[in-house]
């Protein structure tokens, strides 16, 4: 499906991300891993030594001449960008709005929001110098159904659905579509660490009666990255096992 595309995928050391580098590799495409963790590095040696053809690159998503160094780093190792996938990103330490930590707010937009924004521009000017791409943004359901004590992360990631749309309606013509995808709970390690009764509660308000795996994030993600999804631009698809349908 993704045959000898040039992909990078942000956040790609873990979790979700690292679900569909995977994926993307094992679809054929050349895949450049940004994460800021080290443990990106590591997981692209896994990659390699699969025989998969794959890049590590360190990159902060928040830091502009970083995310640029990203893309060029691509551009050099294999001659273009066809797809973007726009994954990085932070939870916050929830609170009540009266309670915000002004900080926590600024450093969770910084990642979430504006570092999808910066790897959409410097994504988008090479996908342009090639005749197009397939950008697929990080959103969450947060983006589209209240939570209590959900401030930045809800902000920023209905930020994210916003953004998406004006990137698509900007290049509609100019062949380069963008979509964002809205997982639920899904079973990463980061959700392994909550406490029990926490991860029972997830389950109570999951309609499916379980939490999603990252591959099954990874297969929406690469459909939509891919030219079977050629006539899908500015749409959010929400892979939340029925959570936004309550």
């Amino acid at each position: 499906m993704l045959q000898a595309k040039v992909a990078v995928v942000t956040g790609a050391g873990s979790g979700i991300g690292a679900a569909i580098a995977r994926l993307f590799a094992v679809e054929g495409a050349k895949v450049v891993l940004g994460d800021l963790a080290e443990g990106g590095a590591a997981f692209a040696a896994e990659l390699a030594d699969d025989g998969f053809e794959v890049m590590f690159q360190r990159v902060d998503v928040t830091d502009e001449a970083d995310v640029a160094a990203l893309m060029q780093a691509t551009v050099a190792r294999f001659g273009r960008i066809d797809i973007l996938v726009a994954n990085a990103g932070i939870p916050e330490r929830k609170s009540p709005i009266h309670q915000l930590d002004l900080d926590d707010w600024r450093r969770v937009i910084d990642v979430d929001l504006t570092g999808v924004a910066l790897c959409n521009k410097f994504a988008v000017g090479a996908m342009l110098a090639t005749g197009g791409g397939a950008i697929v943004n990080m959103a969450s359901i947060l983006a589209h159904v209240g939570q209590e004590n959900s401030n930045a992360y809800s902000a920023a990631k209905a930020g994210v659905v916003n953004l998406t749309r004006s990137v698509a309606l900007t290049y509609a013509r100019q062949g380069v579509r963008a979509n964002c995808v809205s997982p639920g709970y899904v079973d990463t390690p980061l959700l392994a660490q909550l406490p029990a009764a926490v991860r029972q509660a997830m389950l109570l308000r999951q309609p499916i009666g379980r939490l999603a795996r990252p591959d099954e994030i990874a297969q929406v993600v690469a459909f939509l990255a891919s030219e079977r999804a050629s006539i899908i631009t500015g749409a959010c698809i929400n892979a939340d096992g029925g959570y936004t349908a309550i």
